[in-house]
């Protein structure tokens, strides 16, 4: 659905970062509701390719070409597959990336969707809208895993606890209803009147496995390294701790700040040569004006790095995600 009052977050830092040009191409990689790019577009006499691997992003997409006169191209798919949507497209090179991570507002607003557990919907939870489902991970996977899940991927202090209420609970029905699963958790967790939903951090651990939005988002940075050009900018803006030492570390690593710097020990130096300069070590916070007026903000932290002459380092999925691999969801609902 085109949502035209959908407003990104951050989307003049994002513009300050990315510092669209005149003749350039810039890839937004989370298309969504278009509003990074409608930004990118407004700002330069440039062209975006925006890619999306959720469905209902491609009637946005086709409403908006018209109006940029064969500035704007849609490709459809996950983000870590920029390379290959982006030499579909007929370019061997972009002159910015942006990814905005995370489920967006329109997700969780649609309860056919099944992100929200605030209202009653199938347990689904796919952006890309294929492949097993929430329901088939909290039926199928062992309390071990779903207790790793919600810990590691959520965050979640009583995981353990949530884990085992969804066995016991499974066991006499399966779960398949989002609000159901919200009391469940809710029952076993507990929480005090005035905080967050006790569900919170669970659907975002469940919502993080369903999607492999770490692996993606591990990917998808070696694929923007890949495709940049010299000169050319990376500009992520993420939104819980998980995402951002994930984009930390990779701009660390590639900027060749290595960490265990400090006054007393000078940092490790890379043995290659760094692919991309940092240009701030501190993530930017929004405005406190975006954070009052759009909840979404309060966490929302943007970093930025600047692609070197340097050739791309070597791929590693597992270097610095920060998070140990778990099975696929495919493979347990064989």
């Amino acid at each position: 659905m085109n949502d035209n009052s959908h407003v990104p977050v951050m989307l003049d830092e994002v513009l300050t970062a990315l510092q669209p040009r005149d003749g350039g191409l810039y890839v937004d990689g989370t298309f969504g509701a278009g509003g990074y790019t409608r930004g990118i577009l407004g700002a330069a006499e440039c062209r975006v390719l925006g890619i999306d691997r959720d469905p209902s992003a491609r009637e946005t997409a086709e409403m908006m070409k018209p109006a940029y006169e064969g500035r704007f191209a849609f490709g459809f798919g996950p983000f870590s597959m920029m390379e290959d949507i982006i030499e579909a497209a007929g370019s061997s090179g972009v002159d910015g990336v942006v990814l905005d991570l995370g489920v967006s507002s329109m997700q969780i607003d649609q309860a056919e969707r099944g992100f929200s557990f605030q209202k009653d919907g199938p347990l689904d939870m796919r952006m890309s809208q294929s492949g097993p489902t929430a329901a088939d991970a909290v039926n199928h996977l062992e309390a071990n895993e779903l207790a790793a899940i919600f810990k590691i991927y959520g965050e979640e202090r009583h995981a353990r606890r949530a884990a085992q209420a969804i066995i016991r609970a499974r066991e006499i029905e399966p779960i398949t209803r989002t609000l159901a699963l919200a009391d469940i958790i809710g029952k076993a967790v507990g929480g005090k009147p005035g905080r967050i939903h006790p569900a919170t951090r669970s659907f975002q651990g469940l919502r993080i496995y369903v999607n492999d939005e770490l692996g993606e988002l591990v990917r998808g940075l070696q694929a923007a390294e890949q495709v940049l050009k010299p000169a050319g900018r990376l500009v992520v803006v993420t939104f819980h701790s998980l995402e951002d030492r994930i984009v930390k570390t990779f701009l660390r690593e590639r900027g060749g700040l290595m960490g265990g710097g400090s006054r007393h020990q000078p940092e490790i130096q890379p043995e290659r040569e760094p692919s991309f300069s940092v240009i701030s070590k501190k993530a930017q916070a929004a405005s406190d004006v975006e954070a009052f007026e759009n909840p979404r903000a309060r966490s929302a932290k943007l970093r930025a790095g600047i692609r070197t002459e340097n050739p791309a380092w070597p791929r590693d999925e597992e270097g610095f995600a920060g998070v140990p691999p778990y099975r696929r969801l495919e493979e347990c609902v064989q």
